[in-house]
C-alpha cells in the first residue's frame, strides 16, 4: 500500500499514478520483400544489412531478436515498444536500409523495399520457436518458396488479403 503525506483521496489517487507505469510485452514478425522480388541481398553484405537494421530497432527502443532472410525478402522479429506505431517503424526500416545499401553501392542498379508488409504477432512461449524459424531461413527455403511461405503466415493468423495487394511475385 501507497502511504501519502495528506489524506486527501487526490493524493492518493496521485501517488498510486506515480508508482504504477506501464508495461507491455509484444513480440513481432515483420516481413518484407525487395521491389520486383529481385534478388539483390546478397550473401557477402547481408548479415552487415541485418546488423544495420538491428541497429535500427534498438535506436527506436525495441528489442532485437532475430534477423534473417533469403536474397529477395527478410524477416525480423524483435520485442515491440509501444512508442512507435509498426507502420512509421517499418518505413523507418526501409527509408534508412534502402539509403545505407544505395550510399554503400552494394547492388548494381537501384534498390527499394516492396510497399507492403506483414506484421505476425506472437505470445511470449512462441519466442523460441519463431526465433529458430528466422534463424533458419535458408534451410527452410529449400522447401518452400517465399510466395507459399507468406500465404501460410497470412492463412495461419486467419488475415483476410486480396490477392491483387500481395507482393509482386515472379516465382
Amino acid at each position: 500500500m501507497i502511504k501519502c503525506s495528506n489524506k486527501s483521496n487526490f493524493c492518493k489517487i496521485d501517488c498510486i499514478k506515480k508508482a504504477c507505469g506501464s508495461y507491455s510485452q509484444v513480440h513481432i514478425q515483420l516481413v518484407f520483400a525487395v521491389q520486383g522480388r529481385q534478388n539483390s541481398i546478397h550473401s557477402k553484405w547481408e548479415k552487415d544489412l541485418h546488423k544495420y537494421i538491428t541497429g535500427i530497432i534498438q535506436k527506436k527502443g525495441h528489442k532485437s531478436i532475430a534477423i534473417n532472410g533469403m536474397s529477395d525478402h527478410i524477416h525480423i522479429f524483435f520485442g515491440y515498444k509501444l512508442t512507435d506505431t509498426i507502420p512509421d517503424l517499418v518505413r523507418e526500416i526501409k527509408k534508412a536500409s534502402t539509403v545505407w545499401i544505395k550510399e554503400n553501392r552494394l547492388v548494381i542498379g537501384d534498390f527499394h523495399w516492396q510497399e507492403g508488409y506483414g506484421a505476425f504477432s506472437y505470445s511470449n512461449w512462441d519466442v523460441q520457436k519463431i526465433t529458430n524459424y528466422i534463424l533458419n531461413q535458408k534451410e527452410h527455403h529449400k522447401n518452400i518458396g517465399f510466395r507459399e511461405e507468406y500465404l501460410n503466415l497470412l492463412s495461419e493468423f486467419n488475415i483476410d488479403f486480396d490477392s491483387r495487394f500481395l507482393f509482386d511475385f515472379h516465382e
